[in-house]
């Protein structure tokens, strides 16, 4: 029986708070040797006095990065667990795959921007490169043992956010309150947004295309709003796999830690009598225009994703400062996109440099 020893990258947020309970749940497959938190000091203390093993490190200030690489890289580690949001995970996480750590990646920015590079440094290393997001930690199950080009169709599910109902006349007068109240997950500020404007679902198509190797026509989105299924494989022979379990985040990261086992734990099980339904629909793409703004910027490749996230990013930050409205987002995001020459087959730097390049972009139209 395999214990892994886990470095949290983003341990005080709520993917980090996940992940302490599951080794809590489960001590004797999963020890947390290392932690770090961006500025929760006293958080990250609190969360030291549980593992009082787990080496601590603080990403703010001068020199965050560098303490964020040596915990992705410590010798006693075999896998970190990249719960930052943005992109600070990213030379963190490639750190840790070159220094031979299996990566769990909870922060969709990594594979958005740097999906080629990652995955081929992944293979080049021998490294497994396991998702921990609900969406595709249940295609990685529905997966399991088959090859891509048996693949027909990856379905990532969506709940279609706090505004699924709401006509379109009316997003441009939504607050960030109610844009924040996300009927099934609790996430954080950013997720919570990226998710009612379906940003975060475009992300998840542009993610899945570098972790299962399918080209994005072959990644779709339905929308269904109980979040049980929490994702969908459909084969070529017309067969279709789902993974479903309550919305405990709790879930997939054990399976992340534990795979290829499955172990038992204390979460609850599913009770199918009382779900009494489960329902689906398509997405309203023409209303929100994020999931079409990511199949292109995927299907593009290159710097486009990373020029995407960069300017979604400073959107998102205005509408929450009620510097913009609610489809300013999208449309600052597609002006973006819109001005930019995208490299092809980019290096690091050139993928951070089309970052700050559209952040100062999105910057500037939005001022």
């Amino acid at each position: 029986m395999r214990k892994r020893r886990v470095v949290i990258l983003g341990a005080t947020g709520s993917i980090g708070t996940s992940a302490r309970k599951v080794a809590r749940d489960i001590p004797e497959r999963m020890e947390i040797v290392g932690m770090s938190a961006h500025s929760n000091e006293a958080a990250l203390r609190e969360a030291g006095k549980e593992f009082p093993d787990a080496k601590l490190a603080m990403s703010s200030g001068d020199g965050g990065e560098e303490r964020l690489i040596e915990l992705a890289t410590m010798p006693g580690a075999d896998m970190v667990l990249i719960a930052i949001v943005g992109t600070a995970g990213l030379r963190p996480a490639l750190a840790a795959i070159e220094a031979g750590k299996d990566l769990a990646v909870a922060s969709k920015e990594i594979l958005v921007m740097a999906g080629e590079a990652v995955m081929t440094a992944a293979r080049e290393h021998g490294v497994q490169v396991l998702p921990v997001d609900s969406e595709h930690n249940a295609i990685f199950q529905c997966l399991e043992g088959h090859a891509s080009e048996h693949v027909r169709r990856v379905i990532l599910t969506a709940s279609g956010g706090p505004f699924l109902r709401w006509p379109a006349v009316s997003l441009a007068g939504a607050t960030p309150e109610q844009a924040l109240k996300h009927p099934t997950w609790d996430m954080g500020r950013k997720i919570s947004i990226d998710s009612a404007t379906l940003f975060n679902k475009g992300l998840e198509m542009i993610e899945a295309r570098w972790l299962f190797d399918v080209e994005m026509p072959r990644v779709d989105v339905i929308v269904h709003p109980q979040s049980i299924v929490h994702s969908m494989v459909e084969f070529i022979d017309g067969s279709v796999l789902a993974q479903l379990s309550t919305t405990d985040m709790c879930f997939p990261i054990q399976y992340a830690v534990t795979w290829p086992d499955r172990v038992p734990n204390t979460l609850p099980p599913l009770d199918f009598a009382a779900l009494a339904q489960l329902t689906f629909e398509a997405p309203r793409r023409a209303d929100f225009p994020a999931l079409d703004l990511a199949r292109h910027a995927g299907e593009i490749g290159g710097t486009l994703p990373a020029v995407l996230n960069a300017a979604n990013e400073i959107a998102v930050d205005a509408f929450l400062d009620r510097r913009c409205s609610f489809p300013a987002i999208w449309q600052t995001v597609e002006r973006v996109m819109n001005t930019h020459a995208p490299v092809a087959a980019p290096d690091l730097a050139a993928i951070l440099d089309a970052d700050s390049w559209a952040r100062h972009r999105a910057a500037e139209l939005l001022s």
